[in-house]
């Protein structure tokens, strides 16, 4: 069976035109997107951008890792070869707005084809374990249903694992959630938190270049914070399974 038959099965009552219209725009917009930041980026910097943009895909990076990567650059010292190369770097501001983008994309993609997406091999698996994690696990969004759009902004703004406009579409949708609310939210959500994370970046990165002990010391508390997190976090999981 064709894709089209499979839509036209599964919407008897939603026009085609329509329903090729939810699936083909957020494509389209990609598009778009990509050509319009061709114009406004640097050549030397727009292929790193789409780069990182594709990489944003690629678990376990997030934003947290792929915004810094984007706007750090500087000369490279090639082993062996004895070679410079200049690593290109990306305005913090575009470089936030356009990871920001690939999240608010993906939120439009699901709203309008959230079943859909649920066939496709690899998003599908995905999308399916979330929803059963999520089920399974009481307290795994617990803190987010309560606050409704507030929450599901904090969601998508802080760098937790996984939290962008995938998963927050999945979430949203698991605490009921409207599907123009949760993709409001999950736009906001990103704007605001990738572009807190590139100016927060870009102050560390200048901390370094001026003193590079005194960032390397701000990085090792933020280790041992992350790893005392992961710990205590470890430990409560473990205490509820024993209990």
């Amino acid at each position: 069976m064709t894709l089209t038959a499979r839509i036209m099965k599964n919407n008897n009552k939603t026009p085609l035109y329509l329903i090729l219209t939810k699936f083909l725009l957020p494509f389209i917009i990609t598009v778009l997107g990509f050509v319009v930041l061709y114009f406004i980026v640097s050549r030397g910097s727009v292929g790193k951008l789409y780069l990182l943009m594709f990489a944003y895909f690629i678990p376990p990076l997030g934003k947290e890792t792929i915004i810094p990567i984007g706007i750090s650059g500087g000369e490279l010292t090639i082993p062996l070869l004895n070679q410079y190369v200049v690593v290109p770097s990306i305005n913090p501001l575009v470089m936030a707005l356009s990871i920001a983008f690939v999240d608010i994309v993906v939120a439009l993609f699901l709203l309008w084809n959230y079943d859909f997406a649920k066939k496709i091999p690899i998003i599908g698996k995905f999308m399916d374990k979330v929803e059963k994690i999520g089920r399974s696990s009481s307290d795994k969004y617990s803190w987010i249903k309560p606050l409704r759009f507030i929450g599901l902004v904090l969601f998508v703004m802080v760098p937790f694992q996984g939290s962008g406009g995938l998963v927050g579409s999945i979430v949203g949708r698991l605490i009921g959630m409207k599907p123009w609310n949760t993709f409001f939210a999950i736009s906001l959500g990103a704007i605001i938190g990738t572009i807190l994370i590139a100016y927060f970046s870009e102050a560390i990165l200048s901390v370094f270049v001026k003193n590079f002990l005194f960032g390397l010391l701000i990085v090792i508390i933020l280790l041992v914070i992350g790893i005392m997190i992961f710990v205590y976090k470890n430990y409560k999981n473990n205490n509820k399974k024993a209990f």
